[in-house]
């Protein structure tokens, strides 16, 4: 029966990276104008003169930018719910649940208020990213602070600090609101609901960058998040300095939501749902769990960004508005299970 669990396995990541593919290509052939398949691949390729030239420039410069933001933002949210999930040691941890992508999106919006005055001189590029990582970095230190004991972390005070996290982001963010003028306004409503529209090769490069890094990092340190599974004195007498295995994924998985909210704006849920079905999938062992979230959270972000662009034709969704309305209830059912095993116990 292993055996045959683990060869079920092996066919899993091929199967995957198939469906990606296949999605990836869905996606830059539907929208707006339905381009077809193989009109969307001929234009991908070199041997793309029969193509039309309006043709061409949505494949090129709208459609094959934003699938590929799609990918490399559902991988960083993907794994960095994972880390968290890993570091809290509790399902219930998500960047967006505790708090962490609302100190995120607040930490963006002061940047862009401040781009928008002219008081940063930087790029979108980097100086948006910078404010939504110091703002990731704050609201996970203290819900890490406040949610977490040398017996592990509590669900209650952990969601709570949450709630007060998301609170005060709000409240700040309505500040920020009332003083931006009309255009900063309407970029931070359409980008605080999850927007992958107006892709750039700059924003592509910056999160295709740290998705490559975040996953490599996080699978060097699979068997050292094994052993956090177990509890912090387990994995101190297995020779793991836990400390400085805490401060590294809370400073690595703030600088990846603070790149992902400043590049796509809030989009829930990725992080928690994520994790869970590749646990259904191959097990809690990290080194699988890790690459196989970030393919997960590729596919289903790219999934949703589809669905988003259909579904009220001509016009679009936020991709936010998707990842709730399937991640809400998902969340509801842990809680429920969360509640009928602590009634059992």
């Amino acid at each position: 029966m292993q055996a045959s669990f683990r060869s079920s396995q092996s066919h899993v990541f091929p199967a995957l990276i198939i469906a990606l593919v296949v999605v990836g290509i869905t996606s830059i052939a539907v929208g707006q104008w339905q381009l077809g398949w193989l009109t969307s691949l001929q234009s991908l390729t070199p041997w793309h003169d029969n193509v039309e030239p309006h043709v061409l420039a949505i494949v090129q410069q709208v459609r094959l930018p934003r699938t590929l933001l799609c990918i490399f933002i559902g991988a960083l949210l993907a794994v960095c719910g994972t880390l968290m999930q890993g570091l809290f040691r509790n399902p219930l941890a998500d960047p967006g649940i505790i708090g962490v992508s609302g100190g995120a999106s607040l930490g963006g919006a002061l940047g862009l208020l401040l781009l928008s005055w002219g008081s940063i001189e930087a790029s979108f590029v980097f100086s948006v990213p910078a404010f939504a990582f110091i703002g990731a970095l704050l609201a996970t230190l203290f819900v890490y602070r406040i949610g977490t004991t040398s017996m592990g972390s509590s669900v209650t005070i952990m969601l709570l600090a949450g709630i007060a996290i998301s609170a005060l982001s709000g409240a700040a963010l309505g500040l920020i609101n009332y003083v931006a003028d009309n255009q900063t306004l309407r970029d931070i409503a359409l980008w605080s609901m999850g927007s992958l529209t107006g892709a750039t090769w700059g924003q592509i490069v910056l999160t295709g960058i740290a998705a490559c890094l975040l996953t490599v990092f996080a699978y060097q340190r699979a068997r050292h998040l094994n052993a956090l599974l177990l509890g912090e004195n387990e994995a101190a007498y297995l020779g793991i300095d836990v400390h400085h295995l805490k401060r590294l994924l809370i400073v690595v998985t703030a600088a990846g939501m603070g790149i992902a909210v400043s590049a796509a704006g809030l989009i829930g849920f990725v992080g928690l749902v994520i994790p869970h079905i590749g646990r259904l999938i191959a097990g809690p062992d990290h080194r699988t769990l890790v690459p196989l979230s970030a393919i997960l959270g590729a596919l289903l972000l790219t999934l949703a960004d589809i669905v988003a662009r259909v579904i009220v034709a001509p016009a679009e969704l936020p991709v936010g508005i998707i990842t709730a309305l399937m991640g809400a209830p998902f969340f509801l059912w842990l809680l429920i299970q969360q509640r009928k095993a602590v009634v059992h116990e």
